[in-house]
């Protein structure tokens, strides 16, 4: 019996008792000091579990640096991760004594919300503890990710100079770098000493974002200046401080780009092409020590379901052709008579659908995009009942990573309010940004995809924090596929290639299902790969080399859309038909969202749970 379950019969027995006339005074008035007793345990339980809980998170949070500076903490501010072996042997004993202290609780004595966030705490613990076995399993470095690029985007991007301590944390972490990108080292040689070293090919990204990190002034007398040197003046020079002191403050961030960053980067790169050398060809981690079971365990984290590689790679199959068939509607709509593959081509190819590869035409593509989510902002009460308080930016990827990042992603906002969350397109290449992807890709990046869930679960009142800021791959990139989706329903994508679009988006991300599986599980090149997704998209080449590259270095990971998109809509579409007339969209959005990211199990207690007490009214 589960744990709501057991309360509701408990409930049930308890009103069946005291309805029942023959019971005596004196025993009523047992029972109900019976049930007083029981609600006090059950509020001091579900008190000390809450408190448990946000001791939990904020000693995960006070061992984490970097990740102190995301949620607005100042208090390691100058400081980086520890990398070392150590640091993550600390971090297994830590989780290993938090699931201890969660598992002397008495579960029967939580409240519902409380006992939630206990099934959830406990699962990720019992999953962390479990995943160690995997602890070298990753690529340290790559094009997506990593701390040689982490650097510089922490400290552009988060790291906030509102005073002259900021400042000089700021510098701090400078002059930190050195031993950081030391511990990165090891822990690529340790892993490379386990054959576990990336694809040749990632390493010519690293090396580049790398020397992108120390070109510019002050690293040369020529050039632009260095995108942190750049940083650190426009911070510093807005501060409240005297002349002199701010000339000061710039004269020590010189000295440590010079002295402590450049040698770094230039040690790291020294470094990577060494291991480039002894990298191979092979793309899918089935070549890794244990690899098929490192991917199955990979993919039922991700998705958060029981889902084969066979299965998610048929699915994916199936999705493709459906799509294929909607698309072929559309060409019908614009009076193309050519044939898919050839529609493809011209989607792909006809300038009218891409801006100028300027300053003039990524000005415009970014104006376009805000004023797509400037108009869905205005309709959103058509479809939530609750909207973040969090602004919203739409911004260019910073130069110095727009050739290996994404084509577009979100940062969320602080939690205090003091940095809004952002929408980053990356116009590196305009001809794969086309026009008609822009609707959909705001949607989802931006408002009411990522911007609407993360957040509005970060101002979520009543439920923990390691619950606000959490989050599973398959709901919250579920939800950002659905909120692709739903627009249309609101009369949104007018135009027909801009339906085609969202289309050709959905597309990509049931191709993602067939690929990551054929490259991880199947044995498929980098290059077979690259070619399903340029045979069955639209999307430019580059598209697909990117998006393959993704799958290689982080597996299972792009599974996660389509499985969450899928399972969002089938539980609306059980919604609707349980509920018929009462069925109103903001309600069951609210519930979807109300409770923070959830594994798609748990996702579907609760839809289910509400479905329940909507029908009983």
């Amino acid at each position: 019996m589960s744990i709501n379950t057991k309360a509701t019969f408990i409930a049930l027995t308890l009103s069946s008792i005291l309805s029942t006339t023959a019971i005596a005074h004196s025993h009523t008035s047992a029972l109900l000091n019976q049930q007083e007793s029981q609600a006090v345990a059950t509020n001091t339980e579900s008190e000390k579990a809450n408190a448990l809980f946000e001791d939990i998170f904020m000693e995960n949070v006070m061992s984490n640096p970097v990740n102190q500076t995301y949620l607005g903490i100042k208090k390691d501010y100058d400081k980086w991760n520890d990398l070392s072996e150590a640091a993550a042997d600390a971090d297994l004993e830590r989780a290993k004594k938090q699931l201890a202290q969660l598992n002397a609780l008495d579960v029967t004595q939580l409240d519902e919300q409380t006992a939630l966030s206990y099934e959830l705490l406990h699962a990720r613990l019992t999953q962390t503890i479990a995943d160690d076995k995997w602890r070298y399993h990753t690529y340290p470095v790559n094009q997506m990710y990593g701390v040689h690029s982490m650097v510089a985007a922490i400290l552009i991007n988060q790291h906030q100079i509102t005073n002259e301590s900021d400042a000089k944390a700021y510098i701090s972490r400078l002059n930190g770098t050195q031993a950081l990108l030391a511990q990165l080292q090891s822990a690529l040689e340790l892993r490379a000493e386990k054959n576990i070293i990336a694809p040749k090919f990632v390493f010519s990204y690293v090396i580049a974002d790398s020397k992108n990190i120390i070109s510019g002034v002050p690293f040369s007398d020529t050039g632009k200046d260095n995108p942190l040197w750049a940083d650190a003046n426009r911070k510093i020079n807005k501060l409240d401080i005297s002349d002199d002191k701010k000339q000061a403050l710039l004269a020590e961030v010189k000295q440590a780009l010079l002295t402590k960053v450049k040698p770094a980067y230039e040690q790291l790169i020294s470094y990577t092409n060494t291991l480039a050398a002894r990298a191979d060809t092979r793309d899918g981690v089935w070549k890794l020590p244990d690899g098929e079971a490192f991917y199955n365990n990979a993919l039922s984290r991700t998705t958060t379901t029981n889902m084969s590689a066979d299965e998610i790679h048929t699915l994916g199959l199936a999705e493709v052709k459906r799509i294929h068939e909607e698309m072929r509607t559309i060409m019908k709509k614009v009076n193309y008579s050519g044939t898919l593959s050839e529609f493809f081509v011209y989607m792909r190819e006809d300038k009218q659908f891409y801006y100028p590869d300027t300053k003039e035409g990524q000005q415009a593509y970014l104006a376009a995009a805000k004023a797509f989510i400037d108009n869905m902002e205005s309709r959103l009460d058509e479809v939530f009942k609750v909207k973040p308080k969090a602004a919203l930016l739409v911004k260019q990827v910073e130069a110095f990573r727009e050739k290996s990042a994404g084509k577009a992603f979100y940062d969320q906002p602080a939690p205090d309010g003091s940095r809004p969350g952002i929408y980053y397109a990356n116009l590196y290449k305009m001809d794969a940004m086309p026009k008609y992807q822009m609707e959909a890709l705001a949607y989802h990046e931006g408002s009411p995809g990522h911007h609407m869930q993360i957040a509005k679960a970060q101002e979520l009142q009543g439920i923990p924090k390691f619950r606000k800021f959490g989050s599973y791959t398959a709901y919250v990139e579920g939800w950002g596929l659905y909120s692709e989706y739903f627009p249309k329903e609101m009369g949104l994508y007018a135009d027909p290639y801009s339906d085609f679009g969202r289309l050709s988006m959905e597309l990509w991300r049931a191709c993602r299902l067939v690929v990551d599986t054929g490259i991880h599980t199947k044995k498929w090149t980098r290059e077979q790969a690259i070619a399903y997704y340029v045979e069955n998209t639209p999307n430019a080449e580059s598209d697909a080399i990117k998006m393959v590259e993704r799958h290689i270095v982080m597996p299972s990971q792009a599974t996660a859309y389509k499985v969450g998109m899928l399972k969002i809509l089938a539980l609306r579409e059980q919604a609707k038909k349980q509920l018929g007339d009462k069925f109103d969209i903001r309600d069951f959005h609210n519930v979807v969202l109300r409770n923070g990211p959830l594994p798609l199990d748990v996702l579907a207690e609760q839809v289910n749970k509400w479905l329940a007490s909507s029908q009983a009214l």
